[in-house]
Formats: C-alpha cells, sequence, structure tokens
C-alpha cells in the first residue's frame, strides 16, 4: 500500500482498480461547480480552515467538516458486549464493533461465521480493550477484549476492524483484567474475578476454603489457553512489563471471604505478580495439573510459591498500570488516599529472595479519596483517577520517589470518574497530549432520559502546565476503559481481499457444489438441504427469486461485488428474523429453516443507489 495526500489528510490507498467514491465526488464536484452543483449538494470534501485550528502549540483540538482526527480511540462497551471506536479529539462515534453482543446492522449473531464464536448466547460484559504489541509500542495487528459475565476472550482484527475470535476460558469465572505481552505479539493474560470452587461441577459448593481463582495465559496467534495459574484471593486487573519477565494483577480480598464483612476483615490485600520464565519451565517440565473436564495445565501459585511475588499494598486495590519508561507499576487501593510505586527491578531481587515482597513498594503519595487508575504523560507525570473526589490528580512519579509533594494539580470531572487513560500511555511511546475521564454518573450534565442515564466522557488536553477540558460528551451505557492511539498505528483496509481466511466456510461449499462466488446465481437442492448463491451489485441481487420447499434447511451465500469503498450491501429476508451486511468484497453466509409458506421477499437494507429501494427479491416458500 501507498500514500497518497490531500491538503488536508492521507489517504490510504486500496490497490482495488475502482476509484473511492470519496474520490470519485472530489473529483465531479469540480466539473459540477455551477448553479447545478450547489443545488444538488456536492461539495469538494476538506474545506475546514486552518483558522479552525485552535492551537499552534500542542494538539490541534478542533476537527474541522471533512477533516480526520488525529486519533483512534477504542472503548470498552460495557454491559451492550461490544467495542466502539470513537475519533479523537472529535469525540465522534465512527462505530460500534460488535464482540459478544447480537447486532442487526452487521449480522452478527446471525451469519454463520458470527454464530460458530457466540456458540448462542448473545450477551457479554466488555470491560477492558488492549491491542498487540512489538517492542513495547502498538503493532496495529489484534486488539483484545474481556467478557467479565461468561469467562471470555475475544480478539479483534485491526485490519478490518471486526471481530475475529472469541474462546472460552476453563476454571474461570467473571474475567476481568486482561493485557497482552508488550514486547511482541505472544500472549494475553487474563484475570478470574470470582472465586469458585475448582473443578465448579457440584462438588464443595458450600466450602469456600476450596474456591480459587485463575490467572491465564493465552497464545495470541493461536487463541489456545497455554496455562493457568491458581492464586489466592481475589484477582481484578492486569498488566505487563515491557520485557516479557512479568504479568501482574491486583488482588483484592486477601480474606477469601464471600459476603462484603468477611471482605473487609484485613487491613492490606496484594500486588501479585508472575514469574512468567518459571511458570513456563514448570510448565514444559510436566508439572501442571488437569482440573475438571480441562486439559490446560494448572500450577499451584497460592502461599510461600517459587511462581507468584505477593507485594502488599493498600486495601482493596482496582488499578495497576506501568509507566512508559517499563520502570514502575502503579497500583491504586480504593479504600486508602495513598497509590503504591512499585519498582519492577526490585521485583527481581524479591523473587531472588534478596529483599522482601513489600520492599518494592518504594512510594506511596497521597493522591486523594478512592484512587482506581493511572494513566501518564511523556515526562514523568501520572494521573490517577479519584473516584470519591471526582477528580483526576497530575502528580510527579520522581517526587513521589524522592519523599517530595508530588500533587502537581486536581481538576474536577462530573462524576465519580471510574478509568482513566491517556495518549498512547500503555506504550513506551506516551505521548502527552491527550486524557480521557470516563465517569460513572452524568446527573445533571445533558438532558434528562429517564431513570437510566448516560455516562459521561470528558477529553481533556494535558500537552500544557494546565489540564484542560475540551470535549465532554455523553456515553451509552457503559464504557469502561478506554484507549487512545496515534492514527498512523492503525491501517484499516477499505475493501475485503477475496482469499481472506472469513471466507472459509463460504469457499468450501462453493467449491463441493461447483460455484463460483464471485458469479453466482445458484440454487443447489440436496435432500432436505436448499443452498443459494448470489452476488449484489448494486441496484441488483443476481437471484430475483428463489424457491424452496417448506420444511427445508436453507442457506443463503451472499458477496457484495461492488469494489468501491463504503458501498456496503445487506441481505434482510423478511419474517424470518435474517438481516447482515456485507461491505465491499466481503462474502457472508447464514442458515435457517423455511418453516412457513408463502412469498417473502428479501431486500438491500443499505442504502447503496438512486435505486435502492428496488434492489430486491422473493423467497418462495411451497
Amino acid at each position: 500500500m501507498t500514500e497518497k495526500k490531500d491538503d488536508h489528510k492521507d489517504e490510504i490507498e486500496t490497490g482495488e482498480a475502482e476509484p473511492s467514491r470519496r474520490n470519485f465526488f472530489k473529483t465531479t464536484a469540480a466539473g459540477l461547480a455551477g448553479a447545478g452543483a450547489l443545488s444538488m449538494g456536492i461539495l469538494p470534501f476538506g474545506t475546514a480552515t486552518d483558522a479552525q485550528a485552535s492551537s499552534k502549540s500542542g494538539p490541534k483540538e478542533h476537527v474541522g467538516p471533512g477533516e480526520l482526527d488525529e486519533y483512534y480511540g477504542f472503548w470498552s462497551g460495557g454491559q451492550s458486549g461490544e467495542v466502539r471506536i470513537i475519533g479523537i479529539p472529535s469525540g465522534r462515534e465512527l462505530k460500534r464493533i460488535p464482540v459478544f453482543n447480537w447486532d442487526a446492522a452487521y449480522g452478527w449473531g446471525t451469519t454463520n461465521f458470527s454464530k460458530s464464536e457466540m456458540k448462542g448466547r448473545i450477551s457479554g460484559d466488555t470491560h477492558h480493550f488492549h491491542l498487540s504489541y512489538k517492542d513495547g509500542t502498538y503493532d496495529g495487528k489484534y486488539g483484545f477484549v474481556n467478557d467479565k459475565s461468561q469467562a471470555r476472550l475475544a480478539r479483534v482484527r485491526l485490519d478490518m476492524l471486526v471481530t475475529d475470535k472469541i474462546i472460552d476460558i476453563p476454571n474461570s469465572s467473571g474475567t476481568h483484567g486482561i493485557f497482552p505481552s508488550r514486547h511482541k505479539i505472544d500472549a494475553v493474560y487474563c484475570n478470574s474475578e470470582f472465586r469458585i470452587p475448582l473443578p465448579n461441577d457440584g462438588r464443595d459448593l458450600e466450602d469456600p476454603t476450596k474456591y480459587g481463582c485463575l490467572h491465564s495465559c493465552v497464545d495470541a496467534e493461536s487463541m489456545e489457553v497455554r496455562w493457568q495459574i491458581m492464586v489466592d484471593g481475589n484477582l481484578d486487573l492486569c498488566a505487563t512489563d515491557y520485557e516479557g519477565k512479568y504479568s501482574m494483577a491486583c488482588c483484592y480480598n486477601s480474606e477469601e471471604g464471600v459476603t462484603l464483612p468477611e471482605m473487609m476483615a484485613k487491613d492490606r490485600d496484594w500486588l501479585v505478580v508472575f514469574n512468567l520464565e518459571r511458570i513456563e519451565a514448570a510448565i514444559k517440565a510436566g508439572k501442571g495439573i488437569k482440573i475438571g473436564d480441562s486439559d490446560v495445565p494448572v500450577l499451584d501459585g497460592r502461599g510461600d510459591s517459587e511462581f507468584t511475588l505477593y507485594i502488599p499494598v493498600p486495601k482493596s486495590p482496582h488499578g495497576v498500570n506501568v509507566d512508559p519508561t517499563g520502570k514502575y507499576a502503579v497500583c491504586s487501593g480504593k479504600l486508602s488516599p495513598t497509590v503504591s510505586v512499585v519498582e519492577l527491578s526490585k521485583v527481581d531481587e524479591a523473587f531472588a529472595g534478596k529483599i522482601k515482597p513489600r520492599d518494592c513498594v518504594i512510594a506511596e503519595p497521597e493522591v486523594g479519596l478512592g484512587p482506581l487508575h493511572t494513566a501518564f504523560d511523556n515526562r514523568g507525570n501520572a494521573y490517577t483517577s479519584i473516584f470519591l473526589d471526582s477528580v483526576v490528580t497530575k502528580w510527579n512519579i520522581a517526587k513521589a520517589i524522592a519523599g517530595e509533594n508530588p500533587v502537581i494539580e486536581k481538576v474536577d470531572v462530573h462524576y465519580q470518574i471510574g478509568h482513566i487513560n491517556a495518549s498512547m500511555s500503555e506504550t513506551k511511546d506516551a505521548d502527552g497530549n491527550w486524557m480521557i475521564a470516563l465517569c460513572k454518573f452524568s446527573k445533571d450534565r445533558f438532558l434528562p432520559v429517564g431513570p437510566f442515564r448516560a455516562e459521561n466522557e470528558q477529553l481533556f488536553n494535558i500537552s500544557g502546565e494546565k489540564m484542560k477540558m475540551v470535549h465532554e460528551g455523553a456515553a451509552h451505557a457503559e464504557p469502561h476503559d478506554a484507549l487512545i492511539v496515534t492514527r498512523d498505528l492503525i491501517r484499516p483496509k477499505k475493501v475485503w481481499p477475496r482469499d481472506d481466511k472469513r471466507f472459509e466456510f463460504e469457499r468450501a461449499l462453493a467449491k463441493k457444489h461447483g460455484v463460483t462466488l464471485e458469479a453466482a446465481a445458484n440454487v443447489i437442492t440436496e435432500g432436505n438441504h436448499t443452498y443459494v448463491y448470489m452476488v449484489s451489485i448494486a441496484p441488483a441481487y443476481s437471484l430475483p427469486k428463489f424457491n424452496v420447499p417448506l420444511g427445508n434447511t436453507v442457506t443463503v451465500i451472499v458477496t457484495n461485488m461492488d469494489g468501491v469503498e463504503d458501498l456496503s450491501h445487506g441481505f434482510c429476508l423478511t419474517q424470518h428474523d435474517i438481516n447482515f451486511g456485507l461491505s465491499p468484497k466481503e462474502t457472508a453466509s447464514v442458515t435457517f429453516k423455511a418453516d412457513k409458506k408463502g412469498v417473502f421477499w428479501y431486500y438491500c437494507p443499505w442504502f447503496c443507489h438512486a435505486l435502492h429501494l428496488e434492489m430486491r427479491g422473493r423467497m418462495i416458500v411451497s
């Protein structure tokens, strides 16, 4: 792929012979630039002026009409089960990626591919979305997101920004914190938060001493669970170092209670650090045991284990974040006004028995009531979300280590902030431009919409001496976490490659039936199963009609053969609860039963042509 530039933005060539729709309109707009052009509403793109830029120093705060954002934002979707893409700094929502949720626009949960991944489930709870790394920064290949509700991990392809794979994590309940390896694409580490009997097969139901939590290692490429390790307490958020030596997790409920009073008896909990070299060696040596029906090897990391280091920190830690230098992990105990700064080089010494685990904590500055999560800039500063105070505290790491007052500034947010992140904060390339505050309550900030209110997110420019809020917006419930990534690291394609692995199922069917997907207009019946192959080219399907015997199972395979970017089609079959989208050059299929007689129209649900309403056909069941 090569780049070409216009006055305002970079665009990526697709290598397709057909022109992009945007470039087509830009070119023809010049020839139509008379009264007719204005009356038709055709204007050139990129008409925003430099006067709209807000500042000559620091990041540009205003994104004019026709201009592109400088950053991609990736937001978890919380109870919706999805992932959202937000333009930063504009705050424009660009796409919702269905992951664990059924979605009619794209047909996720309807098509055969998505059904094979979802396995009959239509809901999820996405909290943490992280990207794959190479040498400490994002490589643009994958995104990973958890499902807390059903102990799953999903992978998103960044070349197409679609869900690619969903797996179940065995022996786990409440998969919450996740984090990939930062030195290369290797593993994704996942925390199960809820303690359950191991195995959870009906035994030991009322005996919490037999419950346990697991830290799991998932291969980032194969999406198979490599190993698991049992820990004391409940695991929460997760992080990794920059060298591939350690993964780590906040660990609360060191009492291992099952009621709130039981969980609050002690005054400290842990940051537990996992020695990956030792764990991998033990797994290779066959020391792992099997639990229940799973073949995944499990190690015991409880108590005085060679695999784990339990670093005491204030009660109920929620967030752990590693700074861009890779030297420090910051852990927040939400029932203390302090954060704990852990020096990772001292973790080496503690694992070697040279110092005690608590000696790894080299600073514990007071930052506010209810600290949760910490983000970083490129100037040695940290930004911690303070839930009870409803503020963001900016503080300096070096000053905290030196024993000085590190607090630089506090800024009010509305209200009761949860997660926080800054641009490129979780990489070695943190740039100190933007910080997002994801607040749990909006209260009086927006028009009331009934008892369920919108969340509130606030974007801050942090490039100067003071934090400056530049955008506030309502958010559909409930984004827990977010990433802000420079746009040059995300290179999505505009048209599907026809040999993509996503179409393997449909290609295999077509080969079996002697059909060419790219020029299909075929109806093939084998016993009680009818296969329907068609292509869509605006404004028509290659099959205006197909007949099906009553009671037959039907598989419809559709290929969008329009190659113009942004020219999507779809297939919606009336009275059958079937609707899915097809982006340029994509193939998708759906399988259902023709269980009622009659004429049922199918049509294109994505507006694609002046004759869009005429793009339809009939399924006749007799």
